[in-house]
């Protein structure tokens, strides 16, 4: 009898993970960074018992989508460099539009660790004479677009397969004799993700591939059934 966990997972499954894992974004339980490991993870995933492991931190059941955030009236969020450095790094809620602004100073917007509470992160982006840097998760879809005099805008981010249900992150940039980058995880100072030092941690535990977690649990399961039904059976007896 084959194990339901290695059930081979369908297109259809592998969606539903993935929107499970945008809900969860959605409502402040992953970071940028997070989401978008797992929905890679997600999208390779062949079997159901991989499935599971991308989801087994999140609420269980079917859970209807949040509506999309809508702040009637409520201003975009301003981090400005003016003769100087403004930096937003680690962990923060970005739950409306963005705007960065950069006057022969530098912005560093990092947007890996923040919990994203909206469907899309919007930015305005002003650089001048200044530069203004935007630091994503590798595997987000950029979609830059704006004006650039004397000066350069230019993506720089391994983005994921065509097709994906991938988080996306808008940039409208205008740059005089400036610059505005919208980087990836490989480009920047390295980003220990907690998904990621999860895997590699199971890796240096047991020297396996942590899609070996899947099968111990089922394992661990199987005997902890077969042990369940041994003492009721030694407490009908008697014994």
């Amino acid at each position: 009898m084959t194990d339901p966990g290695e059930l081979r997972a369908s297109d259809a499954e592998r969606e539903a993970v993935v929107e499970q894992l945008r809900v969860a974004s959605v409502e402040g339980r992953l970071t940028l960074a997070e989401l978008t490991d797992r929905t890679e993870a997600a999208y390779s995933a062949t079997t159901h018992a991989e499935l599971a492991l991308l989801t087994q931190d999140l609420p269980s059941g079917a859970m209807p989508a949040p509506a999309p955030v809508h702040h009637e009236g409520r201003k975009r969020r301003w981090f400005v460099g003016v003769m100087g450095d403004a930096k937003r790094r680690g962990t923060w809620r970005i739950d409306q539009e963005l705007g960065a602004v950069a006057v022969m100073g530098d912005v560093v917007l990092d947007l890996r660790e923040a919990e994203v509470r909206t469907d899309m992160v919007d930015i305005t982006a002003v650089s001048v004479m200044g530069d203004v840097k935007i630091i994503v998760p590798d595997g987000v879809n950029v979609d830059l677009d704006g004006v650039a005099i004397m000066g350069d805008k230019k993506v720089d981010v391994l983005e994921a397969a065509p097709g994906m249900n991938v988080p996306v992150v808008r940039v409208h940039a205008y740059a005089v004799m400036g610059d505005v980058k919208v980087i990836g995880d490989s480009r920047a100072q390295p980003l220990q993700r907690g998904f990621a030092a999860w895997r590699e941690h199971w890796r240096r535990l047991h020297g396996e591939d942590w899609r070996a977690l899947g099968r111990q649990m089922r394992q661990d399961g199987r005997e902890l059934g077969r042990q369940l039904r041994e003492e009721r059976r030694n407490l009908r007896r008697g014994y």
